[in-house]
């Protein structure tokens, strides 16, 4: 059964009970390594784990234990029985509900430790009560956790998809399109402008499917389907290296299943076509 997270601002006013410590160096979460999987460390304080953490965050309460986010000090050895793991390379092995949490964790850490001083005027900020926000007290300046959306869409031609191949991608992996939103654009039309640029086709019906926060480092990937409307497939070599029209019976290598282009996938997948219905 899934946990539930609360999402709040203010730890509560004395808890003597240990807490869940997402503690990140360059971005690396650490991790307990005990047991035969890692864990997320639990302490009152990360003074108990003998470990110096910049200020901490409260994010909220995980099944009713508090979590906080915190940057470990820049140098120092680490103590025993416990280590740096790149976030990625977590998932499937903490707990899903904890993964979670890291992500939102991850982002914050990076939020205060980016933002110390004004992008105005220089200044130092500093917190403002009662927001997940900082102030600079010389300009007035407020900044909040940077959230960068995405749009991600999965386009079909009849019983066919459309899958990518990007330069980055690693295991000859393929999969549908993506891209930042620029200022000015509604969602729908950076879809429309992502498909057209990326590989110079129109599409139509439009529509949304759902959403996932992806923590690398700050997106918010907002997923849609869309159905191919006309246009040559030609691709953006700056962009992507190779793509395709591929049938359910011979997909390529897909991504994984935490990321919401599997989802996108998979649910394209599960559905029948007009023509495998009769």
């Amino acid at each position: 059964m899934a946990k539930e997270f609360v999402s709040a601002l203010d730890a509560p006013d004395s808890d003597p009970h240990p807490c869940w410590w997402f503690l990140f160096r360059d971005g690396h979460l650490l991790v307990t390594t005990a047991d035969e999987r890692p864990a997320v460390p639990r302490a009152v304080t990360p003074s108990e784990l003998g470990l110096a953490a910049d200020a901490a965050h409260y994010l909220g309460a995980l099944d009713g234990l508090g979590c906080y986010a915190a940057d470990l000090d820049a140098e120092g050895p680490l103590p025993e029985g416990v280590e740096l793991q790149p976030l990625r390379a977590l998932y499937g092995l903490l707990d899903e509900d904890l993964f979670g949490v890291a992500g939102r964790a991850v982002q914050i850490a990076a939020w205060d430790r980016t933002h110390r001083y004004c992008g105005r005027c220089g200044g130092g900020t500093a917190p403002m009560p009662g927001e997940r926000a900082k102030r600079c007290p010389a300009c007035g300046l407020i900044v909040y956790p940077r959230l960068s959306p995405a749009v991600i869409v999965l386009v079909t031609r009849g019983d066919e998809v459309l899958l990518a191949r990007s330069p980055h991608f690693s295991d000859q992996m393929y999969s549908v399109l993506a891209g930042f939103v620029e200022p000015g654009e509604s969602l729908e039309e950076a879809v429309a402008r992502e498909i057209r640029e990326e590989t110079s086709i129109a599409v139509t019906e439009i529509a949304y499917f759902g959403s996932q926060p992806w923590p690398y480092p700050n997106s918010l990937m907002i997923g849609f389907t869309a159905a191919y409307a006309g246009g040559k497939l030609t691709i953006d070599e700056r962009e992507i290296e190779d793509a395709g029209w591929y049938r359910r019976d011979a997909l390529p290598h897909l991504p994984g299943r935490p990321s919401i282009a599997r989802h996108l996938i998979d649910s394209w997948i599960e559905q029948e076509t007009p023509d495998r219905a009769r």
